[in-house]
C-alpha cells in the first residue's frame, strides 16, 4: 500500500471545535496531511490561535466563527464554505460540552437539554448543511467525535461523567451508522470515533476539575489507570493519525463504524 492514500492535499476539511482541545490537534494533523483546514469554533480567539498554530507549520487554515447550537447561524455555513474554498470533503465534528458531573437523579433540566444541544442537534445542524456540498462533489467523508463513555457506563465511586454526556455520546454513533446507510451510494462516508481518557490539551472538564476533592480526583485517576490496559492517558495528538486515516482514501471502503481510541479501556 502506497502512503499516498493518506495524504489530503487538495482536500478541504471543516473541523469544528477547532479552537482548543482534541479539535485542534485534528485540525493541526489534517492540515499536516496536506488538507486546507477551516477551523470552527465560538470562541474567536482560541480558532484563530489554532490557525495561526497551522500557519506556523506551513499549513493552509481558515476561521469561521459560530455557535453549532444557533440554528441560523448554520444556515448559510454551506454556501459559506462553498463561497470561500469552492467545496468541503472532510467534516469532522468534533465541538461538544461535558457537563457537571452528577448521577441522574441530580441532573437539571437545563444541563440535560443544553448537552444534547450541543452533542447531538449541533453536529445534526452541520452535517445537515454540508451534505449538500458533498453530494455536489461526489463524495466527502465524515467523522463524528463520540466517546468511550457512549459504549460503556463508567462511576470510580464519585460522578466524573453523566448520562447526558453517555447520551449524546450514544445517539452520535447511532446518527453516525444512519447517515452511513443513506449516502453509501453517494460516496459519502461516516464513521465514529471514541476517544477514551485524554491526558493534558483538552479543556472538556476544566470548569469542573476545579472544584473535585483531593481524595476523589486520586480515586479517578487510579480507576483511569487501573482500566486502561495501557496504563496510561491518551495523548490528544494521538488521534491524528486516526483521523487522518478516515479523512483519506486509504479508508476508502469504510463506513458506518465506531472505532474506540482508547487504549484497551473497551476491551476489557
Amino acid at each position: 500500500m502506497s502512503v499516498e492514500l493518506f495524504k489530503l492535499d487538495g482536500k478541504v476539511a471543516l473541523v469544528t471545535g477547532a479552537g482548543s482541545g482534541l479539535g485542534r490537534e485534528m485540525a493541526i494533523g489534517l492540515a499536516a496531511a496536506g488538507a486546507e483546514v477551516i477551523c470552527a469554533d465560538r470562541d474567536k480567539g482560541w480558532v484563530t490561535e489554532t490557525v495561526s498554530i497551522i500557519h506556523s507549520r506551513g499549513g493552509k487554515a481558515s476561521r469561521i466563527v459560530f455557535d453549532v447550537t444557533k440554528e441560523d447561524e448554520i444556515a448559510h455555513l454551506g454556501r459559506a464554505v462553498k463561497g470561500a474554498n469552492g467545496k468541503l470533503d472532510v467534516l469532522v465534528n468534533n465541538a461538544g460540552v461535558a457537563p457537571y458531573p452528577k448521577r441522574l437523579h441530580e441532573v437539571d433540566i437545563a444541563d440535560w437539554r443544553r448537552v444534547l444541544d450541543v452533542n447531538l442537534t449541533g453536529p445534526f445542524l452541520v452535517t445537515r448543511a454540508i451534505i449538500p456540498l458533498m453530494l455536489e462533489a461526489g463524495g466527502g467523508s465524515i467523522i463524528n467525535v463520540a466517546s468511550l463513555i457512549g459504549i460503556v457506563g463508567f462511576y470510580p465511586g464519585c460522578p466524573v461523567s453523566s448520562v447526558a454526556y453517555a447520551a449524546t455520546k450514544a445517539g452520535l454513533t447511532g446518527m453516525t451508522k444512519q447517515i452511513a446507510a443513506e449516502y453509501g451510494k453517494d460516496n459519502i462516508r461516516a464513521n465514529a470515533i471514541a476517544p477514551g481518557w485524554q491526558g493534558a490539551g483538552t479543556r472538556l472538564a476544566d470548569h469542573f476539575k476545579a472544584d473535585m476533592s483531593t481524595q476523589d480526583k486520586e480515586r479517578f485517576e487510579q480507576a483511569i489507570i487501573a482500566g486502561t490496559p495501557m496504563g496510561r492517558r491518551g495523548a490528544s495528538k494521538e488521534l491524528q493519525g486516526l483521523v487522518i486515516y478516515l479523512a483519506s482514501d486509504a479508508s476508502s471502503f469504510v463506513t458506518g463504524q465506531l472505532i474506540a481510541h482508547d487504549g484497551g479501556w473497551t476491551a476489557v
